[in-house]
């Protein structure tokens, strides 16, 4: 069993508070476990690192149960979705459309 250990980064971030905790684990460390052993909800109450999506600078993680970690990656947890944004998209157009016929026949 190896028993190195890897720096790693974890960050979470809300529009109005953000934490990076620097951490030590266990060389094999998955993503969702570095989530885990970070206890980033103890900062952010409801936040569930069990099930919450998560990547790695930037780019989501589609197996973080079973992506090991690399020393020096940062792991970030993301907030789920309010809204679909293809739908939001698809409303802004729709706005916009309306807009520009009510100006011409206006």
């Amino acid at each position: 069993m190896d028993k190195r250990t890897i720096a790693v980064e974890v960050v979470y971030a809300l529009p109005d508070k953000q934490k990076l905790l620097k951490l030590s684990m266990p060389a094999g460390t998955t993503v969702r476990e570095a989530a885990i052993r970070s206890a980033m909800d103890s900062h952010f109450p409801g936040l569930d690192l069990a099930s919450c999506p998560l990547g790695i600078f930037g780019k989501a993680v589609a197996r973080p149960e079973e992506r090991v970690l690399e020393d020096g990656e940062r792991v970030e947890i993301y907030r789920p979705l309010i809204a679909d944004p293809k739908e939001v998209r698809k409303q802004r157009a729709a706005k916009a459309a309306k807009a520009r016929e009510d100006a011409a026949t206006g």
